[in-house]
């Protein structure tokens, strides 16, 4: 057998795992039979039922489509899974579902369904948030919404260094450009990166906003951390509220995916307190060192 070309082994394994997700999904009897009349395509001697489509269209972008475009997507899909139909049985004519590869990908997929259709049920059990919870969330962040702004940033980003910070907060608040300041690093033989963006108060991490959203135009501030320190000086700022109404059920959105991680997040945990777990080999220090090390969680705020 000639050896595939790296592109053509790639597709083939996403197609075939990809089959196997759709497989699993569009199971709907004990039978596995197809219920009758609700065919979209045949291709060779296989159906590709409509449901496989519909399966396919709520797990994509195609989901919140206009029901203008929903045809014209419904139809680009179908085409996508034609051409998916006639790559896996031409797989399967090679008979590459045997290959070690395809095999552990063909696993990696049935595991990656199962554990997420877990964490799924568990979210699922979960109550939604309630309208007056997202209303206390959109008062406590007012630099999220009703006072949202978007800024025009100049920073400089350096590796951590004892002292240094305490210096260059010095140079900001005496009004020193971050050109100068840039050149007294240069001067110091410090490697520095110097940048500029526009980002929205959201684009912000969360604990940081309350001192950025703090900051008059002009003004900056030192942000000093293990890995590295930040010199940022907003150099303009535009406000550009967001209200209630409108802000409401994306914060709804927001609080039942973070409620649904830090569940399963628990339940993880517990399941592994309770689980036999054996580290072998490579991998036994790594996770003695692991086991000692405390994690960082950030909180991300709804877009």
């Amino acid at each position: 057998m000639l050896p595939m070309k790296t592109n053509g082994k790639r597709f083939l394994l996403s197609a075939l795992a990809f089959s196997l997700t759709l497989g699993l999904a569009a199971c709907d009897g004990q039978d596995g039979k197809k219920p009758a009349g609700l065919v979209a395509a045949r291709v060779n001697a296989t159906e590709i039922p409509v449901q496989q489509v519909d399966f396919v269209v709520a797990h994509t972008v195609a989901a919140t489509a206009s029901p203008e475009q929903a045809p014209k997507i419904r139809r680009e899909i179908l085409d996508k899974l034609v051409d998916q139909q006639l790559a896996v049985e031409q797989a399967l004519e090679k008979k590459l579902d045997r290959s070690p590869e395809v095999l552990m990908a063909f696993e990696a997929a049935r595991r990656e369904i199962l554990a997420r259709a877990y964490i799924e049920q568990l979210a699922a059990g979960l109550g939604k948030p309630t309208p007056e919870e997202a209303r206390k969330y959109y008062a406590e962040h007012p630099q999220l919404f009703a006072e949202r702004r978007i800024y025009s940033i100049q920073e400089i980003v350096l590796p951590a260094s004892a002292g240094l910070a305490a210096k260059l907060d010095e140079m900001l608040a005496a009004g020193k450009p971050i050109g100068e300041i840039a050149g007294w690093l240069k001067n110091k033989g410090i490697k520095f990166n110097v940048g500029s963006a526009t980002r929205p108060a959201e684009q912000i991490p969360l604990e940081l906003l309350p001192k950025v959203h703090a900051l008059q135009d002009g003004q900056g501030l030192v942000i000093d951390s293990v890995q590295s320190t930040t010199v940022m000086r907003v150099l303009a700022s535009q406000s550009v509220p967001v209200t209630e109404a409108a802000a409401l059920p994306r914060i709804q959105q927001f609080l039942g995916n973070q409620r649904a991680a830090e569940a399963a997040e628990r339940e993880l945990k517990a399941l592994k307190a309770k689980a036999k777990i054996t580290y072998q080999g490579e991998f036994a220090a790594s996770a003695a060192t692991g086991n000692n090390a405390g994690s960082e969680k950030n909180v991300a705020a709804p877009k």
